[in-house]
């Protein structure tokens, strides 16, 4: 049996990179991003009554690994990036069918000009292709009781502090400072990266190039040094 599927639209998002791009939806609410339905999809028809919603499921395609095969094993960076788990007992971008689900906020939708979704809490890159849309629904799509002990509880937030140029910067722009605390407070590191001072790590968030270090006070906790912010050429 083939079967095919067909991007329904593309997300436009804060994320212009893997790197640096939350593990997890909603765990930054400043994300904010849309859904741009494309042809024969965006007609005002296809998302009647979808308005009555809070929030929605996205379904999508990991494009930019898709051609890079998969593995019965991955190792999570909940582990470290040392243990390995079953793919399917994980979240891992590497899959047989790489589709991925995310559920967002839904903002708004404008019908002016074709359809678009306004989305917030997204963890999707610039440019992901969606394959379905569908509402959340509360009393069976939210279980309580459920268990996932390797990601049971939010990773704790790394502290992160800002240069006086980068504060300077930021002073007239509260949602881009708040945007980056939420993203940076994450600690986007891959799991296995140890402590290094002299390491500069960038990223590419909400149109703007952003460059980091670590330290560690005297007492050995590690924070996050944004050392600076430029918008992206």
């Amino acid at each position: 049996m083939k079967i095919e599927l067909q991007p329904i639209g593309y997300i436009n998002s804060p994320y212009h990179e893997k790197f640096a791009t939350p593990r997890q939806p909603g765990l930054v609410s400043q994300a904010q991003g849309y859904v741009e339905l494309v042809s024969p999809y965006n007609q005002a028809d296809s998302v009647a009554g979808l308005e009555t919603c809070s929030h929605i499921w996205i379904e999508f395609v990991f494009h930019e690994v898709m051609n890079q095969g998969w593995k019965p094993k991955v190792r999570p960076p909940r582990l470290g990036g040392n243990e390995k788990m079953g793919v399917f007992a994980t979240r891992s971008t590497h899959r047989p069918n790489p589709i991925g689900l995310s559920v967002v906020k839904l903002d708004r939708i404008d019908i002016n000009n074709g359809v678009r979704l306004w989305i917030s809490g997204l963890d999707l890159i610039d440019g992901t292709p969606v394959v379905d849309i569908k509402p959340y629904v509360p009393y069976s799509d939210c279980l309580p009781d459920a268990q996932y002990p390797f990601a049971q509880d939010k990773p704790p937030a790394i502290d992160v502090i800002f240069s006086q140029a980068c504060e300077t910067r930021l002073n007239n722009q509260p949602q881009l400072k708040t945007f980056l605390l939420q993203v940076l407070e994450q600690d986007p590191r891959p799991a296995f990266h140890k402590f290094d001072q002299e390491r500069e790590y960038g990223a590419a968030l909400m149109q703007h190039n952003v460059k980091w270090r670590y330290q560690k006070d005297d007492s050995g906790n590690i924070s996050l040094y944004v050392e600076s912010i430029t918008p992206l050429a």
